[in-house]
């Protein structure tokens, strides 16, 4: 059967978890398995996998055969500001979205990992029973544009979502996964960009700080903030940075393309 999902959302979770099964393979490789099946969850195995209903599920498994995860690790994993990452190489945040991702579906994740075993991700996501009706997933397709955005995320694959979202709405788009890097474009053409998005939590610099110094350097710039699943800043919290725009991740092309549209183009608002 099928379930009502967001395909972006879903995409979003695949590369996330993807991109860490094979940060995990990196040294000695491996095998990276995807599997969709479903399964009837009764009363008392909804009531373990986060309390969510019983009834029938599609179930998504990510495994790999990496290094595995502690236990001390493991009991973490979901904290937004958690990560085992080297400094370069992402805060970690992707899971923190990923949990974020599957609450608003109304599903739940597990994670089995044993050190030197690998690990198996586990993401149910409750089956509708039958196809919603055209009139009611009928959605006006997101607004294109033009212009040069400078986009700011640490993390690889949140970075190449964002900006083939971009690029397909026709932004010129230029990424940086270090905001010192986008700090020094900003300096060498304080004028070439019409907009930066920039992520919060990164290391060398967080966004609030990028969006100051950036603001030091050209103050008419516009600014759109995403922050992810549970992190501190929050919408009024981005009101006091006097940013032009705050989205949550994780974020849905159409919605990132309205807010960028009225950014751009205020007299669209």
């Amino acid at each position: 059967g099928p379930v009502n999902a967001d395909p972006t959302q879903i995409h979003q979770v695949l590369i996330n978890l993807c991109t860490n099964a094979s940060h995990a393979m990196s040294e000695n490789g491996g095998t990276l398995s995807i599997r969709l099946s479903r399964t009837c969850l009764d009363q008392d195995d909804a009531r373990r996998l986060d309390d969510i209903h019983p009834g029938k599920y599609a179930t998504l498994s990510i495994s790999d055969t990496g290094h595995g995860i502690d236990a001390t690790t493991l009991a973490k994993i979901f904290d937004p500001y958690f990560t085992t990452k080297e400094v370069g190489k992402g805060t970690g945040m992707g899971l923190a979205v990923v949990l974020g991702i599957v609450k608003n579906h109304n599903g739940a994740i597990t994670v089995d990992s044993l050190p030197g075993h690998g690990s198996t991700f586990t993401l149910f996501f409750p089956l509708v029973d039958e196809r919603p009706t055209p009139a009611e997933t009928t959605e006006p397709p997101p607004p294109k544009g033009t212009g040069r955005i400078l986009l700011v995320d640490d993390e690889p694959a949140i970075l190449t979502l964002t900006q083939n979202q971009l690029s397909s709405l026709g932004y010129e788009v230029e990424t940086h996964d270090d905001p010192l890097d986008a700090l020094i474009a900003v300096q060498a053409a304080p004028e070439r960009f019409d907009l930066l998005i920039t992520d919060m939590t990164m290391p060398h610099m967080t966004g609030d700080q990028l969006i100051r110094e950036v603001r030091t350097i050209n103050p008419a710039l516009p600014v759109l903030l995403c922050t992810g699943y549970s992190e501190k800043m929050d919408r009024e919290g981005s009101r006091e940075l006097g940013v032009e725009g705050y989205l949550e991740k994780p974020i849905r092309k159409n919605q990132l393309a309205r807010v960028i549209k009225t950014i751009i183009e205020p007299d669209l608002r």
